[in-house]
């Protein structure tokens, strides 16, 4: 499409009722198009044209992939949400929770900031676009939406232009091409060369321009005599010429090929109806025309990663001329041209396009795990850099399926790959057919047995200082923190038995409905396995749960407090991160209005029922009262506690990102984070875990150090 070629809304439709006919679909599409017009109605785009030709285009540019109907209904829509604030409630209400899901995932993904310095930060922007994009669709109405973006991109200065152009490139054109998106990837290339490098463009597509008239020649004579020999030995094929793109080109000459050493200028493509017809036209072909050795690849037997399939092969060809041939079917072409966005078929059958990408594509469902198993986004980004920062393998399974890991994985890592039953049942491996040891060094094209036994016990601890998958560590993991937590159950539950028995406490009586709601609600607990778990743990005592049902409570404390005031200050319990003078076993809790950290100055004040809360000296919640405060000091135990701080920041960009990264450099943790905003400003309450105090304020002059924070501060509630 030219810069003057503006597409209607006709136009959309007619493309669209080329392959779906059902009237309520295109009634939906209609629907959507026309909320579309009325939000974005008024405003125009930078180059003039109204703001509707946008998401028409991007429409459009998918109907060459036959989406379906929603993914058209989310292209028309995917600005709305954005630009003319429109609620995610209002689209559920106009057009359900798939459309509506669709819109939000390309919202989100448009508020990330794609462009990076270092390979590594590229990879991970990548590959945190692609974990955030929950169903692939979303991904290929990005694709589309900047294929567009790249057409109009001559409004911009010169300085967008190369931005946009390297963001293209780094980010979205490798993800086209293990999606198998060859058409698109090639116009992104294309259009972002145009900008990154336009002298290289014009030089090579005018070279391309003066010999076009003599290959067109050479191609169509290749071409006839493919023909002749093929139909001599009956194979019902097609064959058309390929024109080596502009990009493609570029990279060769780039790495130091001088252009007569690009051989496929000249490339034909033969289609024939079945795989076996492949190998036949191939062996045809070698007949007749002498193959360059070194240059033939079987694509079909070992497809790539994103699905495609295809022979290659070089071939001296009429004229002495040297021809690059691709043989394929018709199938293998439609997924060589689109990919994964060639299986919108593949819901007919019962599988979506989103289990179809979960199946082929391991890049995409490693992301997935990722992102499901980690408890906050810290724990996220630090997971993709593991896996990102390697360099990656393929092996195969003994059914030849493809498995891809980082480089340096072992048979544990592919193990828990398979699957997580598999993993943990683990005995031994075979790789190529011989016994090879767990902590094995696993390289491309080894072919991996798993053996198992379901009494094995499950996975070994040492297993963590081997395995180099994060998905293969957060499994180990799971399984001992579960193991853990039934053997502290079990452990607290016999405890306080034993307790129980011991003080003559009926056991139905203390358990009776009415009386242990009491106990856990005092203990700010929800279930009595909790308590069985946190006594198993030692995080919760045997005593404290039995006396909190004391009614003598009050006066209990009243003589902790008189015995706190009299007893010298030299007396200390060092059991736990804080000393209260002349207290033994008491319990001792941090308060939540001012989160102490060790180095606050700190006081402590007896809670009536709960302990002693640790409040910071200048907290106000304590600053007025005397009766019950009593002096607290830190021991010389380090444990990471938790404490809050308040980030403002302006502008649209999100600094979670960045605050995470800084964060987990800070040797610190977010386990938190709660949004405010307000029409000027934006804002994060985040609650770190962090050691000290100094580790603290490292921690905020760090935050305050990114560009769009104006404000950090600690919060007292």
């Amino acid at each position: 499409m030219s810069k003057k070629e503006l597409i209607t809304f006709d136009t959309l439709m007619s493309k669209v009722k080329t392959y779906i006919t059902s009237d309520e679909e295109l009634n939906l599409i209609n629907k959507a198009y026309l909320f579309a017009f009325e939000k974005h109605f008024g405003q125009k785009r930078l180059t003039g044209e109204d703001y509707i030709i946008h998401p028409l285009t991007v429409a459009s540019i998918l109907t060459g992939i036959n989406a379906d109907t929603p993914t058209i209904c989310a292209a028309l829509l995917h600005d709305v949400m954005e630009d003319c604030n429109v609620s995610k409630e209002e689209m559920e209400e106009k057009f359900g929770k798939e459309i509506t899901f669709l819109v939000d995932g390309v919202t989100k993904v448009n508020k990330l900031n794609l462009s990076g310095d270092s390979e590594a930060v590229i990879i991970n922007q990548r590959k945190i676009f692609v974990g955030l994009s929950e169903d692939v669709r979303v991904i290929i109405i990005k694709l589309a939406d900047r294929v567009h973006n790249m057409k109009t991109l001559f409004v911009h200065n010169e300085k967008t232009q190369k931005a946009k152009a390297r963001e293209t490139l780094d980010v979205l054109t490798p993800i086209a091409h293990r999606l198998g998106m060859n058409n698109i990837k090639t116009e992104l290339e294309e259009l972002s060369l145009r900008y990154l490098k336009p002298d290289d463009y014009y030089a090579i597509s005018e070279k391309l321009n003066q010999t076009k008239a003599e290959r067109d020649q050479n191609v169509a004579d290749m071409i006839e005599a493919l023909s002749e020999i093929l139909d001599k030995h009956g194979i019902v094929h097609q064959i058309k010429g390929r024109s080596k793109s502009i990009y493609s080109i570029y990279k060769k000459l780039d790495k130091g090929k001088r252009w007569n050493d690009i051989y496929d200028f000249l490339a034909l493509r033969v289609f024939v109806n079945t795989e076996a017809e492949c190998y036949q036209a191939l062996g045809i072909i070698h007949s007749k025309f002498k193959p360059i050795p070194k240059r033939f690849k079987d694509y079909i037997a070992m497809p790539k990663t994103n699905m495609y399939q295809s022979l290659h092969t070089s071939v001296f060809g009429v004229g002495g001329q040297i021809f690059e041939i691709q043989i394929r079917t018709y199938d293998m072409d439609k997924i060589a041209e689109y990919g994964i966005a060639s299986h919108w078929s593949y819901k007919e059958k019962g599988k979506s396009i989103q289990s179809e990408m979960e199946q082929k594509l391991q890049f995409f469902r490693s992301i997935m795990e990722l992102k499901n198993t980690e408890e906050n986004p810290e724990a996220f980004v630090n997971s993709v850099k593991e896996d990102v920062l390697k360099n990656t393998i393929y092996v195969f399974t003994p059914q030849g399926d493809v498995i891809e890991l980082p480089n340096g994985s072992t048979p544990i890592d592919f193990a828990y790959k398979v699957h997580t039953k598999v993993g943990d049942n683990m005995v031994g491996s075979l790789v190529n057919e011989s016994i090879a040891p767990l902590d094995y060094k696993l390289k491309s094209n080894d072919i991996v047995k798993v053996i198992t036994n379901n009494n094995s016990g499950g996975p070994k601890k040492e297993w963590l200082d081997i395995v180099q998958t994060v998905q293969a560590k957060n499994k180990i993991k799971n399984f001992f923190n579960k193991l853990d937590k039934e053997e502290y159950l079990k452990k607290g539950e016999d405890l306080l038995l034993k307790e129980l028995r011991k003080r003559k406490i009926p056991i139905n009586d203390f358990f009776e409905k009415e009386k242990f709601s009491k106990i856990l609600e005092e203990l700010k607990l929800g279930t009595k396995e909790e308590v069985y778990t946190l006594i198993g743990n030692n995080k919760l005592s045997v005593d404290s749960v039995i006396e909190s049902t004391n009614k003598e409570k009050l006066s209990m404390e009243d003589k902790m407090l008189q015995k706190s005031k009299n007893i010298s200050s030299h007396s200390k319990e060092t059991k736990n991160i804080i000393s209260i003078n002349g207290i033994d076993s008491i319990k001792v809790n941090m308060a939540s209005c001012c989160n102490p950290v060790k180095g606050d100055r700190i006081v402590g004040y007896i809670t009536k029922g709960y302990g002693v809360t640790i409040h910071r000296m200048m907290c106000p919640n304590v600053t007025n009262l005397e009766e019950r405060i009593i002096e607290a000091e830190w021991n010389e135990i380090n444990t990471k506690l938790p404490t809050n701080i308040l980030v403002r920041y302006s502008g649209d960009k999100d600094v979670l990102l960045d605050i995470v990264t800084k964060a987990f450099n800070n040797n610190s943790s977010i386990s938190n984070v709660r949004r405010t905003e307000s029409p000027k400003t934006h804002a994060l309450e985040i609650t770190v875990m962090i050691e000290n105090k100094d580790q603290l304020m490292k921690l905020i002059n760090d935050i305050e150090m990114i560009p769009s924070v104006s404000e950090v501060e600690r919060l007292i509630r």
